[in-house]
């Protein structure tokens, strides 16, 4: 049995639909069961907790052989996730996934990677199998600028002339599944992304391209932007995500794998495939 956290979020949404896919036995434990409509659809079992709360984690453990540690980022985040692996030894979980990040290296210099390298560390020196799973930025994160782009024929980031390896949670999520269920991925760190390195111009070129119609970026003033996030995130998330955003605007370039050809035996998913797929929400 596969426990799967992060279920009814975007990536984990999509690992659990490629299990499903495959016919591969998985649990989620979901907080709130009027969101889990689409898993229970998918045949996969749900068990109604939080991970704040050890004695649901522990009944959701039950029988499960493989985890997948994927929250939300937070200020508890390291906390809950070091809390889900210890549950996960002392229940008899054999292999631990993590949802992780390329930003995460020992050197990470903002709140998100570094949190998620500390949560790494802890699951390597936790005497389980394990497995990293590492994408970088996620093309459904445009999805937040569909209201502009269909209504301004523009969207706006603070990401200056900065480069990105954008990558679909359809496809994290295959490579997730892959990893849960396949064999020989232990102790392996999979980097993620998908087939192109692009800016955000030429992002807005992809836009343009498919849509049929001028679509720009503008660079936003990064302090401007934060202020933008802490209207819809709390203090310490906002300026997080602003962090990272200054890295990608500072030219902290990620670069380009083959992994997911290597684990799904596919070719990842194109921007421009991205948008065409979600035309309707970007006209």
């Amino acid at each position: 049995m596969i426990l799967l956290t992060g279920a009814t979020g975007k990536t984990g949404g999509e690992t659990a639909k490629a299990l499903a896919a495959r016919g591969v036995k998985a649990r989620a434990l979901v907080r709130d069961p009027a969101k889990a409509g689409a898993l229970q659809a998918a045949g996969i079992e749900i068990v109604v907790g939080d991970v704040t709360d050890a004695a649901s984690v522990r009944r959701a453990l039950a029988g499960v052989e493989r985890l997948l540690v994927l929250l939300p980022n937070s200020q508890r985040q390291v906390e809950l996730e070091k809390q889900l692996v210890d549950l996960a030894r002392e229940s008899g979980v054999r292999h631990v996934v993590k949802m992780s990040s390329m930003e995460a290296v020992a050197d990470a210099r903002t709140p998100i990677p570094q949190g998620h390298w500390a949560v790494e560390e802890y699951i390597r020196a936790s005497g389980l199998a394990w497995t990293m799973v590492k994408p970088n930025f996620f093309m459904q994160n445009f999805l937040a600028s569909a209201k502009s782009i269909r209504e301004n024929g523009s969207f706006a980031l603070p990401m200056g002339n900065g480069t990105t390896a954008m990558a679909d949670a359809r496809d994290i999520g295959a490579a997730t599944a892959e990893v849960l269920a396949g064999r020989g991925h232990e102790g392996r760190s999979y980097e993620i992304t998908g087939p192109e390195l692009l800016t955000f111009h030429q992002v807005a070129e992809r836009f343009t391209e498919v849509l049929g119609r001028p679509v720009r970026y503008i660079p936003a003033d990064p302090a401007a932007y934060l202020e933008i996030l802490k209207r819809v995130l709390n203090e310490w998330h906002a300026t997080a995500v602003s962090g990272l955003f200054r890295e990608i605007a500072d030219g902290v370039t990620p670069h380009l794998t083959d992994t997911l050809r290597r684990l799904v035996g596919r070719e990842p998913i194109a921007l421009a495939q991205f948008i065409r797929d979600h035309a309707a929400v970007f006209r």
